[in-house]
């Protein structure tokens, strides 16, 4: 199949090179264009594209010619600027997909459109998605505003904390005082399972589906990162064991049910560096 991939970073190009292994065709877009050439190398047809509200820097519509499926993996960027319109850039991005042939689009989404709470609820594919915080309304809307469409197929993966290679959340929090919400638990998920579960969705036509894909088990937020300082020798990270802590517990219960879908990489074996 010919399938293009919105946004070609750290997950991005690792599953991009995981389908093409599988024999797709696949195109690539990032918005730097000094990783053009990388994309290239990798046997990826490169797209350098800039989604705004006001419109879309590239060339978009060949981007989306002739292929079957879109995989979206953008970044908000709420994080680190949250009067940001990710909805209106999702918005600008549905209106030349549905002027395109894509008839199946993956939403890359996140577990932070269920709301933490002091009784750590417990949320499956089948509850509502109920953050309220600005970023977690603008996901929410954005899963809502694809899946509205009549001219393709929409199926959503909420994904967990992400780690992998180069990547673990313990390398930023060692060290550090006063981390709140200690007794939460973890909702985490590593990269190639990440990969192996687009893949198998793909696979399986699993499409106008919801997917949250977080490893089973979860420890607490302060006894996981204790133990994964002390097995890659950090500091310490300190923790506020004086306000409640805030959290939840996700399931991923269309992971098994659906596509039958079994975890590769255990949370708590021995990881890469990061």
């Amino acid at each position: 199949m010919k399938i293009s991939i919105l946004g070609c970073g750290w997950l991005g190009l690792p599953l991009a090179k995981r389908l093409l292994e599988e024999g797709h065709i696949v195109r690539g877009s990032t918005t730097d264009r000094d990783k053009l050439s990388k994309l290239t190398q990798e046997g990826i047809t490169p797209y350098e594209i800039k989604i705004y509200v006001e419109g879309i820097q590239g060339d978009i519509t060949s981007f989306l010619s002739d292929a079957e499926i879109l995989i979206i993996d953008i970044p908000p960027g709420l994080r680190n600027d949250p009067d940001v319109n990710f909805i209106g850039r999702i918005g600008r991005l549905k209106d030349y997909l549905e002027k395109s042939g894509v008839s199946k689009v993956l939403f890359v989404s996140s577990t932070s459109v269920y709301e933490d709470e002091e009784i750590f609820p417990n949320y499956t594919e089948m509850d509502r998605a109920n953050a309220e915080n600005n970023a977690s309304k603008q996901l929410i809307s954005a899963e809502e505003h694809l899946r509205a469409s009549e001219s393709y197929k929409t199926t959503i993966v909420r994904f967990g904390g992400l780690f992998g290679p180069g990547r673990h959340p313990v390398t930023y929090l060692a060290g550090k005082i006063g981390i709140k919400n200690p007794d939460a638990p973890i909702n985490m998920i590593h990269q190639s399972d990440c990969i192996e579960i687009i893949s198998k969705i793909i696979k399986n036509e699993a499409w106008n589906e919801t997917f949250n894909a977080v490893y089973h088990e979860h420890s607490s937020k302060e006894a996981y990162y204790t133990q994964q300082a002390q097995e890659r020798k950090l500091a310490m990270p300190q923790f506020d064991n004086e306000t409640p802590s805030k959290g939840k517990v996700v399931d991923s219960i269309n992971l098994k049910e659906i596509l039958g879908y079994t975890f590769k990489h255990n949370l708590f074996s021995p990881l890469e560096e990061a």
